[in-house]
Order: structure tokens, then C-alpha cells, then sequence
């Protein structure tokens, strides 16, 4: 479940489409009527001719115009230069070509957040405090938004260098002051250990792009009485030997204080168990539904040795005889 949504507002922009006035109709040589007019224009003239020296690409054309070259016949006049020549940031007819930048991201932070197993079959609110590196405007300047760029350089008619260039923008001076922030973490019933809980933009800051985002991972602690495993919970109840030979009747107490009732009204073998249905922990995507509550049984014998006396009357009371069986117990015999 997502806590808290601080996204930072979406920076991406969208251009608008412009459909080309040149029809297919008017032949090849119609291309290079509609060529506009600019300083690189005998560069453009080499282009198409390069084009149109394709056997392949000349017949789509005299078929389908223009059109053809674009998409269902072909890429658009700027895929098809850039072929030949590289991306020089121009088309016919279509959108100029977008060079998506990849925006700079702060680093994300990951804290491991303690619960107990009593806020994971409750829930819980927990608050936690950060001292968060937060920019703010300074004076003076910075070079920032760093980028390869191609620069075009014409040499003379129909020679053209091409070399690559850092750019970059002017931007605020900026510093990192640390603020105190309450940040509220809210622990779902059932919630498994390792499940992150994503606070966006609470992470690392980056001064040229966005920052990272601050991740609570769950980390439930031990508990002495109970053991969990999935949404069921486990624990072991000692009992004497007289208990587990007459019978007991006893209460425990769960996570959130109720009591679970158990009553024994005949013989307990050391390591039996008891299966209580719904007093388990909640399920995480259903809390209506309760895992089981699993009871292994200890038997505590007597610590003072019987007299002779005792264990005859022991085995008079009993009338058991001797049981000495050898067998694999690993093995389920």
C-alpha cells in the first residue's frame, strides 16, 4: 500500500504533429520543389539524391509519393537521411525529431522499520522523524542539464563536419539545508516481513532532477511467546505429568489480550498438538480472514525420584505394561 504520494509534478512535454503539404502525384523530382529554403540546402539536395539513387527506394516513391517513404513503406525522410548521414534534428513533412533526455534522479533510500507482532495482528500508526537535504536557491549561477550535442559545421558546397559537443544550461545556484520532517507509516494487519512501504520523492535530492524515494521495509521482531510462520502463529504450553495424565484446563493470552480458551479432558502426550482455528494473524489481502493457532505441548516429569512403594503403586494404577519398540522415527514409522 502506498502511505504517502509525494510525486513531484511531471515535467514531459508533448509537440504537435504537422502534416506535410507535398502529394505524391507531382514524381520524384516534386521532392525537391518543396524543399525549403535554408543555408544547408545543397546539403538536403545530396541527401536526395543518395535516396533516390536506391533502386528499391526510387520505386517507392514513383508508387507511393512521399507517403510511401513514411510509415507502412517506409521510414520518415529523416529516418532515411539519418541513414546515410546520422540524425541532423530535421523531417519532411512530421514532428522534429525528439531527443529524450534522461532526467537525473537522486539516489533512493531504504530503512529497515521494526514492528512487533503485536502491531502486525492490530496494525498501527508508527511516526517517524527525518532530517531530510533539501535544495534551496543560492547566488550566483551553475552550469546544469549537461548534454552531448551533434554541432553541423559546412565546409564548403556539399561538405559538411560533424562533431560533438558538450552543452549546458545556466541555472540558480542551489544548496542543501536539512529539514526536519514527520513522516506517518501505517503498519496493515497481516503485513509480511521484507514488504516495502514507498514514500515518492522522500529519497536522496539531485539538483539537476528529481530525488529518489524513501522505502520502509518491514522487519517484524521476535516475540517470546509466539512464532509465525505465513498467517499462522505457533507456541509451546508446558504442562505437568499429573496434567497430562488427568486433564487441564488453562487460558493464554493472545496478541491483542483476549484469551484463547483450552480445555484437555483426557490424556496429552508430550508433543502433542492443538489446532484453534481462526487465532492466527489476519491475512494481508483479506483481513476478515485468520490464519490458525498451532499448540505443541511439553510435559514437565516430577524432579524428585520415587520410592519403591510409589512405583509399585505407580504400575498397579497404570496396568501398563512394558513398551520397549526400536523403530526410525525420522521416517514416519
Amino acid at each position: 500500500m502506498l502511505v504517502k504520494d509525494l510525486t513531484s509534478p511531471d515535467n514531459t512535454a508533448s509537440r504537435v504533429p504537422v502534416e506535410s503539404p507535398v502529394r505524391s502525384a507531382e514524381g520524384p523530382q516534386s521532392l525537391f520543389q518543396h524543399l525549403p529554403s535554408a543555408p544547408d540546402e545543397p546539403f538536403l539536395h545530396s541527401c536526395l539524391f543518395q535516396v533516390l539513387s536506391d533502386e528499391e527506394k526510387r520505386k517507392q516513391y514513383d508508387a507511393y509519393g512521399e507517403e510511401g517513404l513514411k510509415d507502412g513503406h517506409q521510414s520518415s525522410h529523416g529516418d532515411i537521411f539519418s541513414h546515410f548521414f546520422g540524425d541532423f534534428g530535421f523531417m519532411f513533412g512530421g514532428n522534429p525529431r525528439q531527443q529524450d533526455r534522461n532526467i537525473p534522479r537522486g539516489s533512493d533510500i531504504i530503512v529497515d522499520l521494526e514492528v512487533t507482532l503485536e502491531e502486525v495482528y492490530s496494525g498501527n500508526f508508527v511516526e517517524v522523524v527525518r532530517n531530510k537535504p533539501v535544495a534551496r536557491q543560492a547566488p550566483g549561477k551553475r552550469k546544469c542539464n549537461c548534454r552531448q550535442e551533434m554541432r553541423t559545421t559546412q565546409l564548403g558546397p556539399g561538405r559538411f563536419q560533424m562533431t560533438q559537443e558538450v552543452v549546458c544550461d545556466e541555472c540558480p545556484n542551489v544548496k542543501l539545508v536539512n529539514e526536519e520532517r514527520t513522516l506517518e507509516v501505517e503498519i496493515e494487519p497481516g503485513v509480511r516481513d521484507g514488504m516495502e512501504y514507498p514514500f515518492i520523492g522522500e529519497g536522496e535530492p539531485h539538483v539537476d532532477g528529481e530525488p529518489g524515494d524513501l522505502r520502509f521495509r518491514i522487519k517484524v521482531l521476535k516475540h517470546p511467546v509466539f512464532e509465525r510462520r505465513g498467517d499462522d502463529l505457533y507456541t509451546n504450553v508446558t504442562i505437568s505429568l499429573v496434567e497430562a495424565l488427568t486433564g487441564f484446563e488453562m487460558d493464554i493470552s493472545h496478541l491483542d489480550g483476549h484469551k484463547v480458551h483450552i480445555v484437555r479432558d483426557k490424556t496429552t502426550k508430550p508433543g502433542a498438538k492443538l489446532w484453534k482455528k481462526g487465532e492466527g494473524l489476519p491475512n494481508f489481502d483479506n483481513n476478515n480472514i485468520k490464519g490458525s493457532l498451532i499448540i505443541t505441548f511439553d510435559v514437565e516429569f516430577p524432579k524428585e525420584q520415587l520410592t519403591p512403594e510409589q512405583r509399585e503403586g505407580l504400575k498397579q494404577l497404570l496396568k501398563q505394561g512394558s513398551v520397549q519398540k526400536v523403530y526410525n522415527g525420522l521416517q514416519g514409522y
